[in-house]
């Protein structure tokens, strides 16, 4: 007699074989992290990997026109699938754990059911999608955009990435501009299990977190033209100084954040100079600005008083600028009967949980335009991520894993009031 779903739980070991695995594509020499910009050569294998793991379990898998995997596991019953996933690609710094947590744990979930030989009430599904990180290719959730239906597939494929090569193309090159079409299939529910990327879980010594919001995401670059001249011979003020330009915006940033408040974040995470030389006052500077709040007229606020400064401090100094919008997100709220369902299930299988926003954007805030969703969090310690020193623990890892199988079992059952015996 098989066992009951409820009494499952997920083989850790294997899952973390699967993630040490991927981690090897890519794999940062001295580090535990790995790179796999979206759509490199890197990015392939990792593909190939996942999808093999994907046919081995017997999964029907799809790719769609802009590189999105979907693998599903038929239900006793034809439908919409209760679907999960997240993303494989990475920053050019990236940990083992993002993203590729929420995909590898799919699998351990199905390959769980499969080897108590239960089929699930309802069709199961384990997703990536493409370009997550922005990281190449902008804006970020760039495939489950498509997916979803709120961007062109055309005006996705003509995205030009920070090394020139444009989204189409490259999707040819490496064999994943798939024959499915986009908008994708919509999910019966969607559930994303990722770890937190932040400190919160950790420094309260709770395990999981019921994600209920993710924040407002905003990117922006501005780039200032002055006067290219010599550092030693041009008195300050007659210097057209696009890098003093670049310096006080980010000043301005980080002071803008501390006056909103929290949540307000704000990060000039990049600055270009060109020449960029020692003893030459810059021609120009690229400086990208991402602010972040879960209550979109603040964050309005904020975009609105970061342009006015900029306006004026180009002025000031002579210079002209050029703003260009590199993402814009709006805050998602999640689907209250599925955060509670994540929140009991955690409870019943013996966990501590917390509700609690995300402060980074994630493939769920795009299926839940279309789709009852939530998030899982698992802790993050040191609170770091994007960085090849991030790290969960084992027992953290199961229990988000375990959480994510029990979720999807019930949201199979057709119910979001909480597990129920069986």
């Amino acid at each position: 007699m098989p066992p009951s779903a409820r009494d499952l739980r997920v083989d850790i070991d294997r899952l973390l074989r699967r993630l040490a695995a991927l981690a090897e594509i890519g794999a940062i020499e001295g580090t535990e992290g790995c790179a796999r910009l979206a759509l490199t050569d890197e990015d392939k294998a990792g593909r190939d990997l996942v999808v093999a793991w994907m046919r081995d379990l017997g999964l029907s898998v799809t790719i769609d026109g802009i590189g999105n995997v979907v693998g599903v596991l038929a239900g006793a019953v034809d439908g919409p699938p209760v679907m999960c996933g997240s993303h494989i690609d990475t920053v050019r710094t990236g940990g083992r754990y993002d993203g590729n947590l929420g995909v590898l744990a799919g699998l351990e979930v199905i390959e769980t059911i499969l080897a108590a030989g239960l089929t699930p009430p309802r069709p199961l599904a384990v997703a990536f999608f493409t370009d997550e990180e922005g990281a190449r290719f902008p804006p970020d959730m760039l495939g489950s955009l498509v997916y979803v239906g709120s961007m062109a597939l055309e005006e996705a494929l003509d995205i030009e990435g920070i090394d020139g090569a444009k989204v189409g193309p490259e999707l040819e090159r490496i064999g994943y501009a798939g024959a499915a079409p986009v908008p994708g299939l919509v999910p019966h529910a969607f559930v994303e299990l990722h770890v937190e990327q932040g400190p919160v879980l950790e420094v309260e010594g709770i395990t999981i977190g019921a994600v209920e919001s993710v924040q407002g995401i905003s990117w922006q670059e501005f780039t200032i033209v002055g006067q290219s001249n010599h550092a030693g011979t041009t008195p300050m003020s007659m210097r057209r100084d696009p890098g003093y330009v670049a310096a006080s915006i980010a000043t301005f940033v980080r002071e803008l954040a501390s006056e909103l408040g929290s949540p307000q974040v704000g990060t000039v995470g990049m600055i270009e100079l060109t020449p960029n030389l020692v003893n030459v006052v810059p021609a120009s500077a690229t400086v990208t600005v991402d602010l972040r709040n879960t209550d979109d007229t603040v964050l309005r606020d904020a975009e609105h008083r970061l342009a006015a400064f900029v306006e004026e401090a180009t002025a000031a100094e002579g210079c002209t600028v050029a703003t260009r919008s590199l993402a814009r997100f709006e805050p998602v709220v999640f689907d209250p009967a599925v955060v509670a369902l994540v929140e009991k299930t955690a409870i019943d299988l013996g966990h501590s949980v917390r509700r609690m926003p995300s402060g980074a954007g994630h493939d769920a805030q795009m299926l839940a335009r279309v789709c009852p969703t939530a998030m899982i969090f698992t802790p993050s310690r040191g609170g770091l991520s994007h960085n090849p020193a991030e790290y969960t623990n084992p027992s953290d890892l199961r229990a988000g894993a375990d959480v994510l199988l029990q979720t999807m079992w019930t949201l199979a059952e057709g119910s979001t009031e909480g597990p129920s015996d069986g």
